[in-house]
């Protein structure tokens, strides 16, 4: 059987499938706001759109389920996202009051990265706090834009290197203070 595209996983999922992102450097302010895109340029920031997929989600809606496996992450183009993490053997990963906050998202922020570069499951579940518009990128279309477009290929790497390794500094500064509070 073959692979679902990611179109169909979207709908799949639940999400209305808006089509291509051509023109993402349109988006209101999300080149300023956003980290992955700072360095790109309006027309490589198209390129990048051309390879996404523009979804939309209503508000409660699970855009990622923990512990689902797939290979792709989201832009957040417009609305905010909470993240949440299962805390404790009875917590039920399709009900958000069983989850523990980890972080409140905004226009311009990533979010499923780790799990489209290792295709481990997600580690935590996100839900649209309002209405959610996001630019979806698999890594089969990553692989795409590496061989059109090495240059926009290698910079986007760049970029999504950068902030998992600043996730991973914030996760270790967060990590130690809980550890001297426990020790203190």
């Amino acid at each position: 059987m073959a692979t679902p595209t990611l179109e169909e996983q979207m709908r799949s999922a639940g999400l209305e499938v808006l089509g291509p992102c051509e023109r993402l450097s349109g988006w209101p302010e999300l080149m300023e706001h956003s980290v992955l895109l700072q360095d790109f340029s309006p027309a490589e920031v198209d390129v990048l759109g051309s390879l996404m997929v523009h979804v939309r989600a209503q508000p409660a809606q699970m855009l990622i389920v923990e512990g689902d496996a797939n290979d792709w992450m989201m832009l957040l183009l417009r609305g905010t996202v909470d993240v949440g993490k299962r805390i404790g053997p009875e917590a039920d990963r399709e009900i958000r009051g069983d989850n523990t906050r980890l972080a409140v998202l905004r226009p311009g922020t990533v979010l499923g990265e780790m799990s489209m570069f290792d295709g481990e499951p997600r580690y935590a579940s996100c839900w649209a706090l309002s209405e959610v518009e996001a630019a979806v990128l698999d890594r089969a279309g990553v692989e795409r834009l590496i061989r059109a477009r090495p240059d926009i290929g290698a910079k986007l790497l760049v970029k999504l290197t950068q902030l998992l390794a600043q996730r991973l500094r914030n996760t270790s500064s967060q990590l130690v203070k809980v550890l001297r509070q426990h020790v203190g």
